[in-house]
């Protein structure tokens, strides 16, 4: 309203001139058909979506329904898809059921089976552990023994005596035999071929050597060290001065040592001492180098008795090649025998064969006369009958016999 007053104001007119309110009539009239074309528009735009949410309500109907059919379906396709999953499962559950029954049952015969392997075990190793404290008191019982001196070299006397035992024969070796100085070794080994014998001495410093052993502080083992060393070089001279005679014994002698880790040890350690009874002769021998010792010493005394009894084999080989030749005339003789009996039973064979054909002959009365004309049968032959034939039968058996 403002603007139209400004408007007619503009245009001259006062505002209370019937213009005016001519105006304001149509301005209001126009105004309400205004208004009524903004209704009708509004009507009919909430018509249209009036229809249109009719429209989509009718679609979302019908994809309620659909939606409804499709979860129908796959509600029926889903309790189908559970049915077979749990028949499926069930049948998984059996199997494996069965396959872990089966399983069970052999881990129990397995387990079963190792429980008895595990007794027999335990068996075996009670039986060890018996062996063990067995041996335990065996070993407690050598070194009481090995801690006593008389009863150590005992101990290594034993050993030394069986080796020398075992590997030459009697008459070979001599224990505790006296020289000429009124000493006494260990053993003496009588060498072939009239040479001296072998001293061998089976006495060996073990208190010296165990206290070198046991001790683990530096100092304490260096001087137990230089104590079996002083030891083992007072026992090497006195093998050189007691036992090696010139002309009554070998130039050198054995000091055996009852034990090869007591023998390798010497030799890594205290090599100077072991150089020391070398330039002595004194030899240092383990239980096995004493017995390849004797193996070789064996070797040559069983050639010497080769040796001795060599004229005594050549002659028994004379004598055997005599039975020998023997022998071969004997057998070519009964060789010509049996050559000639071979040829009398070929000629007992050929009269034999002979007197078969002439049977099969006379069998079948193939006999002729003197005169080589057939005799013709007759019923009652006489005697002179009788004469030919006989007549014929010599004469068949010299023609056979030429």
């Amino acid at each position: 309203m403002e603007n139209l007053t400004s408007l007619f104001r503009s245009l001259g007119a006062s505002p209370d001139s019937p213009w005016m309110a001519i105006l304001g009539v149509a301005a209001f009239a126009a105004i309400l058909l205004w208004l009524a074309a903004s209704s009708r528009r509004r009507a009919a735009q909430l018509v249209r979506q009036a229809e249109q949410s009719e429209a989509r309500l009718a679609e979302l109907m019908r994809s309620q329904a659909e939606m409804q059919g499709r979860l129908a379906t796959m509600a029926e396709t889903l309790s189908q898809r559970q049915s077979e999953l749990n028949q499926a499962v069930n049948q998984r559950l059996d199997g494996m059921s069965h396959r872990l029954g089966n399983t069970i049952t052999e881990q129990t015969k397995s387990t079963h089976e190792n429980l008895r392997l595990l007794q027999e075990r335990l068996a075996v190793i009670d039986a060890a552990q018996n062996n063990i404290q067995t041996l335990a008191k065996d070993v407690v019982g050598l070194q009481a023994i090995l801690s006593n001196k008389q009863t150590r070299g005992a101990f290594g006397q034993g050993r030394m005596e069986a080796i020398i035992a075992d590997g030459l024969p009697m008459g070979a070796y001599e224990f505790q035999g006296q020289l000429s100085n009124g000493k006494r070794p260990d053993c003496l080994i009588r060498m072939p071929n009239g040479a001296p014998p072998l001293v061998i001495d089976a006495k060996f410093p073990l208190e010296a050597w165990n206290a070198f052993r046991d001790v683990a502080a530096p100092e304490a083992r260096k001087a137990a060290a230089a104590q079996f060393r002083r030891d083992l070089e007072v026992h090497i001279r006195d093998i050189s001065e007691k036992y090696l005679i010139n002309g009554e014994t070998q130039e050198i002698a054995f000091l055996f040592v009852p034990s090869e880790s007591i023998f390798a040890e010497i030799h890594e350690h205290f090599d100077a001492v072991v150089q020391k009874a070398q330039r002595s002769r004194v030899v240092i021998v383990s239980p096995s180098l004493l017995m390849l010792s004797i193996q070789v010493i064996q070797a040559v005394l069983k050639d010497q008795r080769m040796r001795e009894q060599a004229h005594l084999i050549q002659g028994e080989v004379a004598i055997l090649m005599e039975d020998l030749g023997r022998l071969d005339d004997r057998t070519r003789k009964l060789q010509g025998h049996f050559l000639a009996a071979q040829r009398d039973v070929e000629q007992i064979l050929i009269s034999s064969e002979k007197l078969t054909r002439r049977g099969a002959k006379i069998s079948a009365l193939e006999l002729e006369h003197a005169g080589g004309t057939s005799r013709e049968p007759q019923s009652e032959p006489g005697p002179s009958h009788a004469v030919e034939s006989r007549t014929g039968l010599l004469k068949l058996r010299v023609v056979d016999e030429e």
